[in-house]
């Protein structure tokens, strides 16, 4: 029954959209049914300077890899062709800025994972998951960065090129996009699993906070509400005040009435 069975095929052919299914839906079924579960739960009254060193470095570079990644990759290649952009000037950019925004995302990475591991109290209210979910970005990253040394051995574009097009494959629903990926360098293949992997957990993890930040603009313009604040104002509204002065007077005038009619 599995003797043509390919572990290829399912993690690059078949796990793709198993893990876009898992990130829509369960995102919007936790919001449903969580919702006050949607937070990043932060422990920022605890070694406060080094969340946020950590988080600075991390978020920083953890979005410039994001995009940068989402632009590589879903650019076709017509219009690197089109507008006459070496394939070596473009893998040149993505070692250059994916390796420096890589580092700052691993380095705050590093200083959060420490933060959660060493502080007996942040540990304490630290779940399994927020130090599964940050390690394996940790290591995602680690792999990340190691790829970079396979990449300066082929600058011509070629395995740059793959990548795209399996990516661009996935999203048109070719069944064959699997066999774009098939043949390169397994530290590549790892780096892909892993990320496939990191969407899966994604509604699971306080990752979901990531899309609070990209969605409140637009939500905020299509349904506005309203934000309970706390008032710092020492003296009551004057409407408060009127209506307790009221109640006030009114109760005082129903005690002097019982005690000038002590028999009612």
């Amino acid at each position: 029954m599995f003797a043509n069975f390919s572990i290829d095929y399912f993690i690059f052919g078949i796990m793709p959209y198993i893990a876009l299914t898992v990130l829509l839906v369960g995102s919007i079924a936790r919001y449903e049914r969580d919702p006050f579960t949607w937070k990043s739960s932060s422990s920022q009254l605890l070694r406060r300077k080094q969340l946020i060193w950590g988080s600075i470095l991390f978020h920083v570079g953890i979005i410039t890899v994001f995009f940068g990644h989402l632009i590589g990759l879903f650019t076709p290649v017509w219009v690197l062709d089109t507008l006459g952009v070496p394939y070596a000037l473009k893998q040149w950019l993505a070692v250059v800025v994916g390796g420096v925004a890589g580092i700052a995302a691993l380095i705050g990475a590093s200083m959060l994972l420490h933060r959660r591991l060493t502080d007996a109290r942040i540990r304490q209210t630290s779940s399994f998951a927020d130090i599964a979910i940050l390690a394996l970005i940790w290591l995602q990253l680690l792999i990340g960065l190691v790829t970079i040394t396979l990449t300066l051995q082929h600058m011509d574009g070629v395995e740059m090129v793959r990548f795209m097009t399996w990516s661009q494959s996935v999203v048109l629903l070719k069944l064959n996009a699997w066999t774009e990926v098939i043949n390169v360098h397994w530290l590549y293949k790892t780096h892909i699993f892993l990320g496939l992997l990191i969407t899966i957990l994604f509604p699971f993890t306080r990752l979901v906070h990531m899309i609070s930040g990209f969605a409140a603009p637009v939500r905020f313009l299509l349904r506005p509400g309203y934000q309970i604040v706390r008032s710092r104002r020492k003296t009551p509204l004057a409407s408060a005040g009127k209506t307790g002065g009221a109640a006030s007077a009114t109760m005082g005038r129903t005690r002097a009435s019982a005690a000038a009619n002590p028999a009612e």
